[in-house]
């Protein structure tokens, strides 16, 4: 009942309320409004031409308190995406998003993560409209948009690409000053891209699953896992293994800890996963 009939900023100018507002609003009971003529551009950019500010917890807090500070509220939710190896398997690229809420009445910020391997994220340099073709429908053009470059590293660019026409043209234009090199690259943009909007609304489900999860002792939302114990004892030799033993969940307004033994549902681990039946 705590957000029930309020209404929250969403920090965003690529669209993100697509992902985000179907599961929120009933969630919650919230009513979300997106500021007009708000750039989160320079809170960072995936073209690097902004740097982001601070990492992504704060990119996405910093968007937050400066759209409640645009509109006068005490509620706000942001997201920040972030491009890069896999944190378990580094030979995979990986998108990580956050969405975040806010709630400056009740002094609570709380955060919704998912990780997905399914990107496109991707980049090419082309001497040619037919590798850039070849390479546009490798990334799923036109439903995902791409950004035309001089060069990897440069500022001058053209964003949002959605058609072969629009694409053409880019690539006519840029070769004009010039250079016979195009790079291309996904145009990561939420509203161009809709796998990575798959993952800001698998990121919005985590979130609202986080609030509803109240401390065990003064019922705040987001009683959350801080930290993952390791130790599940091997089914044969009775070793501790890596396996996870249990989860401690740690409430941020009155500091209450619970340890929850088990939380995969098993009570041992496959001796497979055991360094001494498996060294």
């Amino acid at each position: 009942m705590m957000f029930v009939g309020r209404m929250a900023v969403l920090a965003t100018m690529h669209h993100k309320e697509r992902a985000i507002a179907p599961i929120l609003e009933p969630g919650l009971g919230i009513q979300i409004v997106v500021p007009q003529t708000f750039d989160t551009d320079v809170f960072g950019t995936f073209t690097r031409e902004v740097k982001r500010v601070g990492d992504q917890r704060e990119a996405a807090r910093q968007k937050a308190i400066a759209a409640m500070e645009r509109l006068g509220m005490d509620l706000a939710i942001a997201s920040e995406g972030s491009f890069a190896p896999h944190p378990a398997l580094p030979i995979l690229p990986c998108d990580r998003e956050l969405v975040m809420l806010i709630d400056r009445a009740n002094d609570l910020e709380i955060v919704g993560e998912a990780i997905s391997t399914e990107t496109n994220f991707s980049q090419r340099s082309i001497t040619s409209f037919d590798e850039a073709k070849e390479f546009a429908l490798k990334i799923g053009f036109p439903e995902h948009g791409l950004i035309a470059k001089v060069n990897a590293d440069s500022t001058q660019m053209i964003k949002g690409i959605t058609t072969l026409e629009q694409l053409k043209e880019a690539i006519a234009k840029l070769s004009k000053l010039n250079t016979n090199i195009i790079h291309l690259e996904t145009d990561m943009r939420a509203m161009y891209n809709p796998t990575r909007m798959k993952v800001i609304t698998q990121a919005t489900q985590d979130l609202l699953q986080k609030i509803n999860h109240h401390c065990s002792r003064c019922l705040t939302p987001g009683f959350e896992i801080v930290e993952h114990k390791s130790g599940l004892l091997c089914d044969w030799c009775k070793s501790p293994t890596s396996q996870t033993l249990s989860y401690l969940y740690r409430c941020q307004k009155c500091g209450f800890e619970e340890e929850i033994l088990f939380p995969n549902g098993t009570r041992s681990a496959d001796p497979a996963q055991c360094s001494y039946c498996n060294p």
